[in-house]
């Protein structure tokens, strides 16, 4: 039986390392993000001020996309956030 020993270079696990600490930034901030939108409902609450808005949404990802100097397209850009904005109206209470 013949076995391959793979062996990663020190460029490469170096990179993976950068990918690891960036990924946990990424995690952080998905997690802080969620808390301002826990944070927002709050103050909708208190305002009546509708829960979700469509039109906000839009802008978000018309800014983003604006704003994004690649290299991810923004195609690939809108599919990330609209699983995030999903995410995220998921901690929306419930309609009546």
């Amino acid at each position: 039986m013949n076995k391959t020993i793979t062996r990663f270079s020190p460029d490469l696990k170096r990179k993976r390392k950068e990918i690891d600490q960036v990924d946990r930034r990424l995690l952080s901030l998905l997690n802080q993000r969620v808390r301002l939108v826990m944070e927002a409902i709050a103050i909708k609450k208190g305002t009546g001020e509708k829960m979700r808005i469509p039109k906000r949404e839009r802008e978000i990802l018309e800014n983003l996309k604006r704003k994004n100097r690649g290299p991810m397209r923004g195609d690939e850009l809108e599919k990330i956030f609209r699983a995030i904005l999903g995410m995220c109206r998921r901690h929306l209470p419930p309609l009546p």
